[in-house]
């Protein structure tokens, strides 16, 4: 049952991972037509609670209001008609991606006669702990459940009463396609106890933790979780203009990266410009940007050139605004430019504008970020524009999952060695 408070936080918990670590035994032999049946009944049960989805989100936009939020922060919790389809649409995207679990990733045989494969298996059970979007119990979930996992879900208090409404929702598909309930579970406390529970791993039962929020939250749990975990602390994310770059093109995706939607952590925070084209590209996209609303950091250099543009600090090369601010910094060509992202940048993700296909290949290769991008906007870093279906997150770590977190990468691999009979000499 679903409860605002518990005061035996570690109990609580560890029935939860109990319930999250043999529901995920069950899931681990899920054939792909099960949890797709599964995930279409989810978001057939989404579709059929909508009234009762938005009247509990009635209570969390109520309550945000009343905590003097911001109205961005209140669109992001606001849900709607049009918005829970969304939610449904997704799980039905989700639903119709192949199963990732089983696939044969490579296979070879030895001169002795071994046959080996690398197969993909489940993590297990995946923690995601995340703050106001009531759309990631739904994301998550079912990203979770079609590579095999549970899920153990904690949602931010600004959210609760939503995410609540729409695991009922899931929960009732799940059980109506015969799979288990706990297979997606949200921990039933606001008590911030519960976080740092998730963070020990329950005794083992969680396998991973997914962070989805601000960096205080991400910090928190880098610092203190006990298992792996996927995430990305900052979206520090660069646009590099070329001196072999279109400038109708560069300005254009200038624009984009940064004006599209600011608060996302694909959004450009920092534009380096070729120094060879700044007479000739510079003022063009910075007059583009500020007519779109952006503020200007800029550079000494900059400023010469486009005086308009306030002084960028060294503290500015190192921030990622999530608002509509852009630090602008002239460069001495590629190299430099891949000498300051490497120095002041959070390995998200780098874009670079250019028709020199030499240029772009000595760019993507030297970058050492999770998404590098030629002639495209930063703000296709998404799960869900590198058709993934969704998203759980992006990734900016080195030991398993990088960039957007999908089904796939919600999967480990396991060997499968067949022998006649072969010993080891």
């Amino acid at each position: 049952m679903l409860h605002t408070a518990d005061p035996d936080i570690p109990a609580l918990m560890a029935d939860i991972g109990r319930r999250a670590r043999a529901a995920a035994r069950r899931l681990a032999i899920a054939t792909g037509a099960e949890k797709s049946a599964a995930l279409a009944a989810m978001a057939a049960s989404v579709r059929g609670h909508v009234a009762e989805i938005l009247a509990a989100n009635a209570i969390d936009v109520a309550a945000m209001k009343a905590n003097g939020q911001t109205a961005a922060f209140l669109d992001r919790g606001t849900l709607n008609e049009a918005r829970v389809g969304a939610i449904a649409d997704a799980l039905e995207a989700i639903a119709g991606l192949p199963n990732p679990v089983g696939r044969v990733l490579a296979a070879w045989t030895r001169p002795n006669g071994l046959a080996i494969e690398r197969v993909a298996t489940p993590l297990g059970v995946i923690g995601i702990i995340f703050e106001s979007r009531p759309n990631v119990t739904a994301d998550a979930g079912a990203l979770a459940l079609m590579a095999g996992n549970a899920a153990i879900l904690r949602c931010g208090s600004d959210s609760f009463a939503s995410s609540t409404a729409l695991l009922t929702a899931m929960q009732d598909g799940l059980a109506a396609a015969g799979l288990p309930e706990d297979a997606i579970q949200l921990v039933p406390t606001k008590d911030r106890a519960a976080v740092g529970a998730m963070l020990t791993g329950l005794d083992g039962a969680i396998d991973v933790i997914v962070p989805r929020g601000g960096k205080s939250l991400v910090a928190r749990v880098q610092a203190e979780a006990r298992v792996p975990v996927f995430a990305h602390l900052e979206g520090i994310c660069h646009l590099y203009v070329d001196k072999a770059a279109d400038l109708e093109m560069a300005v254009a995706i200038a624009v984009n990266a940064k004006m599209r939607r600011t608060g996302i952590c694909g959004s450009a925070e920092t534009l380096l410009v070729d120094r060879a084209v700044a007479s000739t590209h510079l003022v063009p996209i910075l007059d583009a940007l500020a007519a779109a609303g952006c503020a200007i950091r800029g550079s000494d250099a900059v400023r010469a050139l486009w005086p308009a543009a306030t002084a960028a600090t060294e503290t500015d090369w190192s921030t990622e605004y999530l608002d509509a601010i852009l630090s602008v910094r002239l460069v001495d060509g590629v190299d430099a430019a891949i000498e300051h992202i490497e120095t002041h940048g959070s390995h998200h993700t780098e874009s670079i504008v250019t028709d020199d296909a030499e240029t772009a290949e000595r760019f993507m290769n030297r970058i050492d970020s999770a998404i590098v991008m030629h002639n495209a906007s930063t703000q296709f870093a998404d799960g869900g524009e590198f058709g993934m279906g969704a998203e759980i997150g992006i990734a900016t770590g080195k030991m398993h999952a990088r960039g957007p977190v999908g089904v796939e990468q919600l999967t480990s691999f396991k060997y499968r060695v067949r022998g006649t009979g072969q010993l080891r000499p």
